[in-house]
């Protein structure tokens, strides 16, 4: 039978015993949670047969796996309760597949390369095997995908990571946008086909151009003129110089002669030139002088700083992990050995010396920034340094994704939170662009993957209990920010 379908069997029973009795009937097995039977008791006379119905509606969804799947009714007779009988059938479900594929994010900005993730759900019940290209209308791209082909079990996804790299480089100007596709190829299906968007950045913007341009233009002309108009400078001071002193100075013999017979005039003494006036020393500065002494009534040396006060509330917590307690399920960045932006970020087992990416940093951003003056924290990864984020900007919607991201730690993202205490050692973690929405686990209501981190409504019981948790201290310590 298809999945989603239904269909019906009928079993008959005949009472051998001498007494009247009543039989209940129950379906058994792995097909039991779509399986119904009607009546559910049947009241027999001796020697008489009835018929009830079992009707089988197997899910279209992972769960109903291709192939035989066994089946089976218990039947208990209320006089003899020990007489149990159990027949069996077999119920064979035929094969559908079902896929859905998710850039993550679907636009990515970059000058020499960008980074998206496909996410690809199996959503039927077979194995998917299928491979992944990439094209796009002008061939401006080149892709790098890893890995280039994927093989799914029902209800399970896989990730590809992309690399995209423009094969012209925009030195100046403006960005560009360069739409492209990733194609999820099986084999006798239509192809899959998932656009995206590559925002190609120049290196310099365009005014720095213009701008250089303009100076360079002004530099040659002011070199141009300063060389046709450069005034024409020449000196006479050497030659005046040379014939002053040709008319001016003596011979030498008459300069000795004049020297040696010029008379003294009477009385006179050679004077000495008085010794020139020095300026005062300053005084020396004392310890008790004027108003800068130690005890004079000025200003002293001796000051009183203010005392340091003391700062309240909320503070940041590094190396810790973020544990759901209900599930003993820790957040963590899957699959990769350093994540990176659009990483996907899942709940998975706690096992902080294995090398995952489990460790966490709570950094406090604006320290009375939320509701109430509370603290709003950042997320960042203490592997990369990425934040947990929403895609996009601003509020978003009931079971959207979490996944990393470059930090910028503003309320104009949907990267900050803040920690609403449940209990002595538990927290909602609420996003504030999102209305206050709570972190959890996307669970089997999300169709894919679901171990991933979600966003949803708050709710009440221990569903979105989270952990701080020390995994360096012994006996993991619950800390609090």
């Amino acid at each position: 039978m298809d999945p989603g379908g239904t269909t019906t069997v009928r079993l008959r029973l005949r009472n051998t015993g001498d007494v009247v009795d009543e039989y209940r009937f129950e379906a058994v097995g792995d097909t039991a949670p779509w399986t119904t039977v009607e009546p559910a008791t049947l009241r027999l006379y001796p020697g008489t047969t009835g018929a009830v119905e079992l009707t089988f509606a197997p899910p279209r969804t992972p769960d109903a796996a291709a192939g035989p799947h066994p089946y089976a009714v218990r039947v208990t007779p209320t006089e003899h309760p020990e007489a149990v009988t159990v027949p069996e059938g077999n119920l064979t479900i035929t094969p559908f597949s079902e896929v859905r594929a998710e850039l993550v994010p679907p636009t990515v900005k970059g000058r020499l390369r960008g980074r998206p993730r496909l996410a690809v759900d199996n959503l039927g019940n077979t194995t998917l095997t299928a491979s992944v290209s990439g094209a796009d209308n002008g061939d401006d791209l080149s892709y790098d995908l890893v890995p280039g082909h994927v093989q799914i079990e029902p209800g399970r996804a896989a990730f590809v990571r992309a690399t995209l790299k423009p094969r012209q480089v925009i030195w100046f100007g403006s960005k560009q946008r360069r739409p492209y596709t990733l194609t999820v190829q099986r084999s006798g299906t239509a192809p899959l086909e998932v656009d995206g968007t590559y925002v190609q950045r120049g290196f310099l913007p365009g005014w720095l151009a213009t701008s250089l341009g303009v100076a360079l233009a002004l530099a040659i002309t002011i070199a141009m003129l300063w060389i046709a108009y450069k005034p024409q400078v020449r000196t006479a001071a050497v030659e005046q110089l040379q014939q002053a002193g040709v008319s001016t100075l003596p011979p030498p013999d008459a300069a000795k002669t004049d020297v040696a017979d010029a008379p003294s005039p009477p009385g006179a003494e050679p004077t000495a030139e008085p010794p020139l006036e020095q300026a005062p020393e300053d005084p020396p500065r004392g310890d008790a002088g004027g108003g800068g002494g130690k005890k004079g009534g000025g200003s002293g040396d001796a000051t009183t700083s203010p005392k340091a006060k003391k700062e309240t509330g909320q503070r940041t917590v590094t190396n810790v992990l973020l544990r759901l307690r209900s599930v003993k399920r820790c957040a963590d960045v899957p699959d990769v050995a350093e994540p990176q932006r659009g990483d996907l970020v899942t709940a998975d087992t706690c096992d902080p010396g294995s090398g995952r990416n489990e460790r966490w940093n709570i950094e406090v951003v604006q320290p009375k920034g939320g509701p109430g003056d509370t603290a709003l924290f950042q997320i960042r990864q203490v592997k990369g340094g990425l934040c947990m984020d929403l895609n996009g900007l601003g509020a978003k919607p009931a079971a959207s994704a979490v996944f990393t991201y470059g930090c910028n730690g503003t309320t104009g993202d949907n990267q900050l939170w803040w920690l609403d205490q449940q209990d002595e050692d538990t927290y909602w973690i609420r996003n504030f662009a999102s209305h206050g929405s709570c972190l959890d686990m996307a669970g089997t209501s999300v169709r894919g993957n679901h171990d991933r981190l979600v966003i949803r409504d708050c709710v009440e019981g221990e569903a979105q209990r989270w952990q701080l948790v020390n995994p360096t201290a012994p006996q993991w310590t619950i800390v609090h920010p």
